[in-house]
């Protein structure tokens, strides 16, 4: 089985290295390519760098492909079919693939997508799952159609989220769960029957791509509500409030732990208590800042230690 896999985000990493290692052992299929993004300028010189995906790839000498685009891109296409796939892998690649993509390979075009579908299709489910308080989530192999995240369902593989989780964590639970749903996954497909269940309509969710700004902190929200968020944006895209120090306006970091405690009458936004810690009201409860916090510019501190060096009084309204 000729396979190409395509993948671009840190999730994709420990799928793509159990396809390389289970080469040879035999599984009976070769990877003759992989599809990732295009490398990008990174930090503040801007230095041009590859995928992590591209250098696991080259380590091995397996072909890397890096087209800007494939709608539309009719040398890519082509240079697509010349690899006479049996099967393609897709695990946040980035891209939405042309129909001529999805048809080519003899047997399936299959993705790997982070989210028991068909809740939360979309670019951000691991968030969207700690965010909305889900008790599980999981990864889902679904035969690619051109609709986001919409084809028929193959297999599915959960896993509880835990108490405490963040983005960050989550990500990286999934990331090593991907190759076991795709071993299994395999095993099916080398079987000649391709089994693909409906995704309910009536019950589908999406998580859109998240931004900078998605994680201002409304305190006017109930305080689990805030507290699950600021576990589900660590460390992407984060959570930030603003404070007035002296006259001016800053933007204030907040990193887990966050506990819910009893708030006050109040205003939201208003610090109730301040000292080894910051205690926030909430539209209902209020919420102890007792992880790091970090102004714009300077460097993350522990909550405690942050306090020593930047007096925020009780009665301070955060916005």
């Amino acid at each position: 089985m000729r396979i190409i896999f395509m993948g671009t985000g840190e999730i994709a990493l420990p799928t793509l290295q159990w396809l390389i290692s289970s080469q040879d052992s035999g599984w009976n299929h070769e990877l003759v390519a992989v599809y990732t993004q295009p490398d990008k300028p990174v930090g503040r010189k801007h230095l041009l760098t590859p995928p992590e995906i591209k250098v696991l790839a080259g380590l091995h000498g397996i072909p890397v492909i890096q087209p800007e685009s494939l709608k539309g891109n009719e040398t890519a296409l082509q240079q697509f079919a010349a690899f006479q796939p049996d099967l393609a892998v897709v695990m946040a690649y980035g891209q939405i693939l042309p129909r001529k993509i999805i048809e080519t390979p003899s047997i399936a075009c299959v993705n790997l997508h982070a989210s028991l579908l068909p809740r939360f299709r979309g670019a951000s489910p691991i968030q969207a799952a700690i965010r909305e308080g889900d008790a599980e989530t999981g990864i889902t192999l679904m035969h690619v159609v051109s609709r986001l995240d919409a084809g028929d369902m193959i297999l599915k593989e959960s896993l509880p989220i835990l108490p405490g989780e963040t983005g960050g964590t989550l990500h990286d639970r999934l990331a090593t769960l991907g190759p076991r749903v795709l071993e299994r996954g395999l095993h099916t497909l080398m079987s000649g029957s391709i089994p693909g269940e409906p995704q309910d309509e009536a019950c589908v969710t999406y998580a859109g791509k998240l931004l900078r700004e998605d994680g201002e902190i409304d305190w006017s929200k109930d305080a689990t509500a805030i507290e699950r968020m600021i576990r589900a944006y660590e460390p992407w895209p984060g959570t930030t409030t603003e404070i007035v120090l002296g006259e001016e306006k800053r933007k204030l970091k907040i990193h887990p732990t966050t506990l819910v405690t009893t708030g006050n009458s109040s205003p939201p936004g208003t610090v109730i208590e301040s000292g080894s810690r910051l205690v926030v009201n909430c539209g209902k409860g209020a919420l102890v800042l007792a992880g790091d916090l970090q102004l714009e510019g300077r460097r993350r501190l522990k909550a405690d230690e942050f306090l020593r060096g930047v007096e925020i009084k009780p009665g301070t309204i955060l916005s």
